[in-house]
């Protein structure tokens, strides 16, 4: 019997085709163009007014584009905001959860809002509570909870009406390093018992680096690549980057020009009296790289060896780097990427 062959190919979730977003002579989105896979772990990436906010907003409905198309669970954006409503979860970099009442009752009023009978609500709000650890805080007041108990709840919550898609806005801002890696861990066993879209932005690296499929580097409003993370990172060439900060600049260029011709060095970076070198092996190398700057002349202050990070690869496109701000105050409804003038 001839073989039926089978298109296994995944739809995808988000189509985005040339969107554009002005405020006055503000280009917050600039001409971006991507798609995002059923199930896909989606990742955003980039520094702070790179537009990443502005972007999620036009995918949540929240803004319409100047220009451009995006197509999100099989609905126009534009067009028929209501079913993509429907269809999608959101989490915003603003806590939204209402502290004068309970975690369950924050969970009960949002399944309310989309219908959810009642014997399916308390079976869903119960199974969430306790994925994210607060089935034995469900009836305290969210006032009493931690920043990292509260970015837990209002994930469960966008999730309680079982969206195709879930939206997570800079979703660990301003948390402490162990409530973001909680949230991670949650985040990564939703995506195994469900099947999820998930579409995140983020500024921290290694929040991109571990939760998501593809990421895509934004910076000004476009895209300045994208790919798996491991993907992104080779294409640096070298596999490992050497900081080498001299004690006195003046033989800077004269450094810079002799290890520029080493074999081993693929590329030099000099920002006042740093060097940062791409090189293979870069401990095996690192005697003969520090015997070349003293022969150029150079004093080295210290010394330092990393494995390349998409840090690296943002400063590799950007020739600059991604400096975690402090959480921000936002409005829910004007948001972190909007201009609060233009907000609507």
């Amino acid at each position: 019997m001839q073989a039926v062959a089978v298109n296994m190919q995944k739809q995808n979730s988000i189509e985005v085709s040339s969107l554009t977003k002005k405020f006055a002579d503000i280009t917050a989105v600039d001409d971006v163009s991507f798609t995002v896979a059923e199930g896909e772990f989606f990742g955003f990436l980039g520094p702070n007014g790179a537009g990443k906010t502005t972007l999620i907003r036009i995918l949540t409905t929240l803004l319409k584009p100047t220009s451009g198309k995006a197509v999100v669970s099989c609905c126009d954006v534009s067009k028929d905001p209501e079913n993509v409503r429907r269809r999608i979860g959101v989490v915003p970099q603003a806590m939204t959860s209402d502290m004068d009442l309970t975690g369950y009752e924050n969970m009960d009023i949002y399944g309310r809002f989309y219908s959810i009978p009642n014997k399916q609500r308390q079976e869903k709000i119960k199974y969430l509570l306790e994925v994210v650890g607060l089935a034995n805080r469900a009836g305290d007041l969210v006032a009493t909870y931690s920043g990292g108990m509260r970015r837990r709840l209002e994930i469960a919550r966008a999730l309680v009406h079982t969206p195709e898609i879930l939206f997570l806005d800079e979703p660990t801002l301003g948390l402490d390093p162990q409530s973001r890696r909680v949230v991670w861990g949650f985040l990564e066993k939703f995506r195994k018992d469900i099947t999820l879209t998930v579409f995140l932005t983020t500024h921290y690296m290694e929040e991109a680096e571990s939760l998501c499929d593809r990421v895509a580097i934004i910076d000004a409003g476009k895209i300045i690549a994208l790919d798996s993370p491991e993907k992104l990172k080779a294409q640096i060439p070298g596999n490992d980057i050497i900081f080498i900060t001299l004690a006195d600049a003046s033989y800077m260029d004269a450094i810079k020009a002799a290890i520029e011709k080493i074999p081993f060095v693929h590329k030099v970076q000099a920002q006042e009296e740093v060097l940062r070198i791409y090189v293979d092996s870069g401990a095996q190398n690192l005697a003969s790289l520090l015997e070349h700057v003293k022969a150029a002349g150079g004093t080295v202050g210290s010394v330092g060896i990393h494995q390349q990070t998409l840090e690296d690869v943002f400063i590799h496109f950007t020739g600059k780097g991604i400096r975690e701000e402090e959480a921000k105050k936002v409005s829910f409804l004007i948001g972190a990427g909007v201009p609060r003038t233009l907000g609507r």
